[in-house]
């Protein structure tokens, strides 16, 4: 099987890395081989998460710039920012409600123009989803929720070879036992808004 390579970009406290442990334990028991390796810069301080899971025949753990075949973005500007991972046969599925940076509410800098940039996108890669998957989590029941929207919507996309009762399954057998129906509502939102 050809490597599927996946991003996924956050800042601290998104819930990036919950997410592609969701998304590898999901390829696993579909008998797929992965790699994760995972970047964390000053996470608890709002600071930029990266993770990439590659599933299938490889051996890298890293995705080169261009090399992407899906970018999961919890954060508009972070999609932006990772933008140069992909290539004309991506799909970028972004949260489009931003988490401006300190330096933002400092009023040392000014938060970018996101949605234009992601209009430029669109035109650049095979499929951009973008939606507000913020006000899904909430509406789920938690705002913690928005990984799992987001993974909602990765199901939904085609852009992985994997069901959304697999993701559901290992949602219910790998999360904490309180979030497990938040978890799973949130995921039904995110396959919906794809």
């Amino acid at each position: 099987m050809k490597a599927t390579q996946l991003m996924i970009v956050a800042v601290g406290g998104q819930g990036n890395i919950l997410a592609a442990r969701v998304l590898g334990e999901a390829a696993l028991a579909a008998d797929m081989e992965v790699r994760m390796s995972e970047f964390h810069g000053m996470a608890q301080r709002g600071g930029v998460v990266e993770s990439m899971v590659l599933m299938g025949e490889g051996k890298s753990y890293c995705i080169a710039d261009g090399d992407a075949d899906v970018l999961l973005a919890f954060e508009p500007s972070e999609a932006v920012r990772s933008a140069g991972k992909c290539h004309k046969g991506s799909v970028i599925i972004t949260n489009t409600a931003p988490v401006p940076p300190y330096t933002v509410a400092l009023g040392k800098t000014q938060y970018p123009d996101t949605r234009r940039a992601l209009e430029i996108l669109e035109g650049r890669v095979r499929k951009l989803i973008a939606f507000d998957a913020t006000a899904l989590a909430v509406k789920a029941g938690s705002p913690l929720s928005l990984n799992m929207v987001m993974l909602g919507a990765l199901a939904k996309s085609g852009a992985i070879d994997l069901s959304a009762d697999l993701f559901m399954q290992v949602i219910r057998e790998k999360t904490k036992k309180t979030f497990i129906d938040t978890n799973l509502k949130a995921f039904e939102f995110g396959m919906e808004a794809a």
